[in-house]
């Protein structure tokens, strides 16, 4: 699965590039790019691919996306009706890793920043307070000239080396050349699958949305992904059932099939195999 290139577009006359997208929804592409990107979901949810990694985002997310790492961001439905009262929210920093540089981060007082950027090669979510302050730092970047921006981005790279309360989001990381075949190819996979997880897809039907044979796709796609089509539909169906369990306003027999699963007990294995609780402990946990 090839994601596209995308060219990072930056003023010459700054180091990195900072905006603030306001939009109907986001980012439904998969790309990759050189710079590392540091997000700060100001409003908005949906189901983030990082890398060979599917989970939920939502407002007041923070995440540090490394270098050449491919990423796809969809919004939830309710963005795609159209609703002039709805809209995806984002401040998005994309930085060369030496833009500082070649000997900046072999400082010893930057160790911790270069173990940052390495881990970040995986995707990282921040929690905690160390992901709140950060998250009131990124948008005044927006307005901020000179050395200011500099001094601003290596606090808030500072806060997030310190973060303990992080998860790593993909198991891998690919240096590959990627081609537009398989960029449109691996968008209509995801764009279908997106659409239509909540019930069945067979084989036969996203071999033909990827226009490849049946057991094409199923080499095709555990060899980009280091999973099974199945699994890939598994890990999205247990995601919306997070989402909707922690948003309490289903039963859990409710959420079961709104997620796709067909029966109960299905529902409560593969939930628990992949989140390591059950349906009804996960809901507790936040509440």
């Amino acid at each position: 699965m090839k994601p596209q290139l995308l060219k990072v577009s930056k003023d010459l006359a700054q180091s990195f590039s900072v905006r603030q997208d306001e939009v109907p929804y986001f980012y439904n592409r998969w790309h990759y790019h050189p710079e590392s990107e540091l997000v700060y979901i100001v409003n908005g949810s949906g189901t983030q691919f990082v890398g060979n990694s599917i989970r939920h985002f939502e407002s007041g997310d923070v995440l540090l996306i490394g270098s050449n790492l491919p990423h796809y961001w969809r919004c939830d439905e309710e963005y795609f009706q159209g609703s002039s009262n709805l809209l995806a929210k984002a401040v998005v920093v994309h930085f060369q890793d030496n833009f500082w540089g070649d000997t900046f981060l072999s400082l010893p007082e930057n160790q911790a920043i270069a173990e940052l950027l390495q881990r970040a090669k995986h995707g990282i979510r921040f929690s905690g307070i160390h992901k709140e302050k950060v998250a009131q730092l990124l948008p005044t970047l927006l307005n901020q000239v000179s050395v200011n921006r500099i001094m601003t981005l290596y606090q808030a790279l500072d806060l997030l080396s310190q973060c303990d309360d992080h998860e790593l989001l993909s198991s891998m990381h690919e240096s590959i050349q990627f081609d537009e075949e398989d960029t449109d190819r691996i968008n209509r996979i995801y764009a279908y699958s997106l659409a239509h997880f909540q019930q069945k897809i067979t084989i036969e039907k996203i071999a033909e949305v990827a226009n490849i044979s049946p057991s094409s796709f199923c080499r095709y796609f555990k060899s980009r992904s280091r999973k099974t089509y199945s699994q890939f539909l598994l890990e999205l169906r247990v995601g919306q059932a997070c989402k909707l369990l922690r948003e309490q306003k289903l039963s859990i027999a409710q959420v079961c099939f709104e997620s796709g699963f067909h029966t109960f007990s299905n529902f409560n294995k593969y939930f628990k195999s992949i989140m390591g609780s059950s349906p009804l402990q996960y809901q507790k946990a936040y509440y």
